[in-house]
Order: C-alpha cells, then sequence, then structure tokens
C-alpha cells in the first residue's frame, strides 16, 4: 500500500536526522549561538568579520534543523490525515523526495565543513610488522578503499604499489578525487587491526595483523619552498600494474625530503618525468599538512597525537566472532564482511561526530 511505502520512506530519513542531532547537540549550537548574540549588542561587532560570519552561520544552521523538524512533524501528521485518500496520498511522495534530499544535504553539511574538506586527497596504506600476515591485511584495506570509493561515485587512481614477497602488499598510494574526498576520508587515519583464523597458518591458528593508513589533502595551489638540495630522488623499475612497460625502464620514481625524512613514490604513470611531477606534487602536501599541524599545536598549545602502532582506531575481528568495532566512537557493526566490501560510511559519520567532539575539548 501506498501509505506503507511513504511511512518507510520517512523512516529512512530517521538515521539522517538522529545523526543531526547528535552533530547539534555535540557542538553546543544554542549556547554557542546565546554567547554570540549577547556579543553582536556591542557596537563594533559587525566589523568583526570572523564573529559576524560565525553568528550568520549558526542562525542558519539552527534555522535549518528547525525547518527539518517542522517538516517531519508536518509529513508525518499529512499521511495520518490522508491515509485513506490515495490522491491526496500520491501529492506527498514528492514532498518526501524533497524533504529527504534538504536532510541529508545539510547533513553533509554540518559533517563537511573543514577547511579542507572539500580537497582531493591522497591515501597511503602501509603494513605493519608481521610479514605476510600483515602485507595480505593491507591489501584488505587497499580493496576495502577502492571498493567504496567505487560505490560512493570517487575516483580512486593507484600511484605507487609495492608488491609483498608472498602475498599482498607492502605498501599502497591513492589519490582520490571527488566531490568533499578528503572530508570523507580523513578519519580513516590511524592504524587498523585484523584479527582472523591465517589463510597463511597450516595449524588454522588465530593470528593479530595491523596496517596504517594516512590520509592526506591535496596541496591547494601554493608554492613550499623546498630547496632541491634537500631532496634525494631515486629512480627504479616499477613493479605494480600498469602494463608490461613498467618493468623495461626505470620510470618510477621515489623522493625522499632529507630535513623532514618524508618519502613519497609514484609509479603509476608511464614517464619518469611524469611519475616525479605527481611525486613532488604529494610531498608539497605532505609538506603543507606538516606545517600547519604544527601552526595548529602552536596556537592550541598542545602536541597532536601521532599515528603509532599502539593507537589503534579499528578492530576487524573475523575469529571467534565476527564485529568491526571504532575505538574512538565505539560504534560497532557485526557485518565485517559488508565493511570489507567498502560499506564504510556509518562508521565515517560516526567519526565526524567524534572529531567534532575532540575540536570542542582543545
Amino acid at each position: 500500500m501506498l501509505i506503507d511505502d511513504l511511512n518507510e520512506q520517512l523512516k529512512l530519513i530517521e538515521p539522517d536526522i538522529k545523526l543531526i542531532q547528535s552533530y547539534l547537540a555535540s557542538s553546543n549550537l544554542d549556547s554557542e549561538l546565546t554567547k554570540l548574540e549577547q556579543i553582536s549588542q556591542e557596537p563594533d561587532f559587525w566589523q568583526k568579520t570572523t564573529e559576524a560570519k560565525q553568528l550568520q552561520r549558526l542562525k542558519e544552521q539552527k534555522e535549518t534543523y528547525q525547518s527539518i523538524m517542522l517538516n517531519q512533524s508536518e509529513l508525518t501528521g499529512l499521511i495520518e490525515l490522508f491515509a485513506d485518500d490515495e490522491n491526496e496520498l500520491k501529492q506527498l511522495q514528492p514532498e518526501i523526495r524533497k524533504f529527504a534530499k534538504t536532510t541529508h544535504n545539510f547533513k553533509i553539511a554540518l559533517l563537511l565543513n573543514g577547511p579542507d574538506d572539500a580537497s582531493n586527497c591522497f591515501v597511503g596504506i602501509n603494513a605493519g610488522a608481521g610479514g605476510t600476515e600483515s602485507q595480505d591485511w593491507a591489501n584488505i584495506l587497499l580493496r576495502m578503499y577502492l571498493r567504496f570509493c567505487e560505490i560512493n561515485k570517487l575516483s580512486a587512481q593507484i600511484l605507487d604499489l609495492q608488491n609483498g614477497e608472498e602475498a599482498g602488499i607492502k605498501s599502497a598510494t591513492l589519490f582520490i578525487k571527488g566531490k568533499n574526498a578528503y572530508g570523507i576520508l580523513k578519519t580513516e587515519h590511524g592504524v587498523h587491526r585484523l584479527v582472523r583464523i591465517s589463510p597463511f597458518d597450516a595449524s588454522k591458528r588465530r593470528h593479530t595483523s595491523f596496517a596504517s593508513v594516512h590520509v592526506t589533502p591535496e596541496a591547494p595551489d601554493v608554492e613550499v619552498n623546498i630547496d632541491p638540495k634537500d631532496l634525494r630522488i631515486d629512480t627504479y623499475r616499477a613493479g605494480g600494474a600498469g602494463g608490461q612497460h613498467v618493468n623495461k625502464t626505470d620510470s618510477a620514481v621515489r623522493i625522499t625530503h632529507l630535513p623532514t625524512n618524508i618519502v613519497v613514490q609514484c609509479q603509476n604513470e608511464r614517464s619518469q618525468t611524469q611519475n616525479k611531477d605527481v611525486a613532488m606534487k604529494m610531498l608539497m602536501a605532505k609538506l603543507l599538512e606538516r606545517e600547519r599541524d604544527a601552526a595548529e599545536a602552536k596556537k592550541a598549545g598542545y602536541e597532536k597525537k601521532k599515528i603509532e602502532w599502539g593507537s589503534q582506531i579499528r578492530s576487524y575481528v573475523l575469529h571467534p566472532y565476527k564485529m568491526v568495532k571504532d575505538h574512538r566512537t565505539d560504534f560497532e557493526s557485526p557485518q565485517p564482511d559488508l565493511v570489507l566490501d567498502g560499506e564504510l560510511l556509518p562508521f565515517i559519520e560516526q567519526s565526524l561526530i567524534w572529531l567534532q567532539k575532540e575540536s570542542q575539548t582543545h
């Protein structure tokens, strides 16, 4: 029946509404708005561009939120009112679709409002200690992110791929392009842990494997001053995907920035020059990120927590039970197969809310 379909459509919007409520509660919207409105009575307030823009932004957020809650209530009431009138119910279908889109867009605007969130990004995956086990796990993560990009209409290009000796990969670098690519993927930055019965262990014992993921926003068109003397540039024969030509010439490029020991490499392009250009772009992004992190830490008076092997953000347990758990948010899924097949958005959304709370404590 049409009425059941409409009620189901409204029900599907509820998770977005709950997420919006959770986010706004963690951002203390009402108290921040009250504080700024009080300050706005001061004579010179509107000359303070930052505070004035913040007040306007918070007002718009509150108005949009109130409008969404009112629409939800009205649509629910109209469905009940016209329960026996098929023609009137049909008129509500486009209204519910419009409401769903408005709510979804508002949720995305709230979660992805950081300075770099709209940027493309580089995603680096590195196997941890443990040889074949961790290298296989790194390869599983690579597939997970490629599937995630495919599902969410993001373009993923493999810039560098270092295969493991027996299976899996030692490392991989992806360039992710698309709307809000960095904002969507930034909370994947950290150490990922896998617990499973090893397919490489004849005794079928349980193994724990680690891999780290590093997410860097693409640098905007600004110059980062790099002294050529600070660079060591090595070329080598590419060994990943790309056709037979990759093994015939030293087309792959590895650049080491000696003062910071940052290493970037690219083997995806056909020529050494192209690979060098891409590698330099990656280096620029990493150096800019490093500068920003240092400036933020100095301004905030705290040191940003470094990603280390002890700082696990998520565990994927396949044995003795099935569970994926994010250690920052405590969000869980009993379906690791779906998560490893790219169904990451619920984890990402919860992590973005967590990030909002964290930013308010510093």
